[in-house]
């Protein structure tokens, strides 16, 4: 497994298990179901992959819904089907949502499209959960621009759909410190801006809406994440700053530091990630 690529996490190949479609009658059997590419939007993106594992029930299948990476330009689910392997054998019994968003390009699908598509992913899921047999526990897992959505998700709604865990890899938590203070060369002011559709100066309130940190309560999930003290596109203090945050809410945080990984990483520091990620839904997802 690998996490860098591109700056968006990839993982090595695993067998699909996808199957094209499954009517509703047969998604409510107990029997492990799979499905790619089922809509819960009018947009071509807007689409994700289902899992559900056997014997599930509406009192007690909870649900990881994981979100890619990719600068909110780049990126698609299909990067992370393999990470729904290791999800599935480590959380057997948790359904799998991997979702699609729509990507910002030249001027269209700018900020907010990407948090509003993310909204209405974990709505259609939480909708349906009669239809798929799950609880409405939901656990958001995103890497990157995707932990960004995850946790604005999870922080922003909670008089909503209360997400019960948020798994951070390396998200920017900050937009307003994402634009004035670049982690290096590879993230320019001028690239957040093209993705946002202005800056700090001309929208702020649309920076404040778009940066998760603002809106960390009391309320706010538990939270896991995981950093490389080399990042080049998101600088580690983001994550302190979050920490420090979600201490004073009162939340509870685990923060996974790599003093010598960058924007991702592989081989057994990967596998103490799955490790700590493992033990801390396994402690606070009940």
């Amino acid at each position: 497994m690998n996490l860098l690529k591109n700056t968006r996490i990839v993982f090595f190949t695993f067998l699909s298990l996808a199957i094209a479609s499954c009517s509703k009658d047969a998604l409510v059997e107990n029997a492990a179901l799979s499905a790619v590419d089922v809509s819960y939007g009018t947009a071509a993106k807007q689409r994700m992959d289902i899992y559900l594992p056997a014997n599930r029930s509406t009192a007690n299948t909870k649900s990881i819904i994981m979100i890619h990476g990719g600068g909110w330009s780049e990126g698609d689910k299909s990067e992370f089907t393999p990470y729904v392997d290791s999800i599935k054998k480590r959380f057997p019994a948790f359904a799998v949502f991997n979702i699609n968003y729509r990507l910002a390009s030249g001027t269209n699908n700018l900020f907010p499209t990407q948090e509003n598509d993310v909204k209405a992913a974990v709505e259609a899921i939480y909708n349906k959960r009669t239809e798929y047999n799950i609880s409405g526990k939901m656990v958001l897992l995103g890497a990157s621009a995707g932990a960004h959505l995850a946790m604005l998700q999870a922080y922003k709604n909670s008089d909503a759909i209360q997400v019960k865990a948020v798994v951070n890899f390396f998200g920017p938590s900050d937009m307003n410190d994402l634009y004035n203070n670049p982690a290096s060369v590879f993230v320019p002011p001028s690239l957040v801006a093209s993705v946002v559709g202005a800056t700090p100066t001309t929208n702020a309130s649309l920076y404040f809406q778009s940066s998760p940190i603002n809106f960390v309560t009391s309320l706010s999930p538990p939270t896991i994440t995981l950093q490389g003290g080399l990042d080049p596109l998101v600088r580690p203090q983001q994550q302190l700053q979050l920490n420090n945050k979600l201490s004073a809410a009162g939340v509870v945080h685990e923060y996974v530091f790599y003093p010598g990984e960058y924007h991702g990483w592989t081989g057994p520091q990967l596998i103490h990630s799955f490790d700590q990620i493992q033990a801390f839904l396994n402690t606070h997802v009940q």
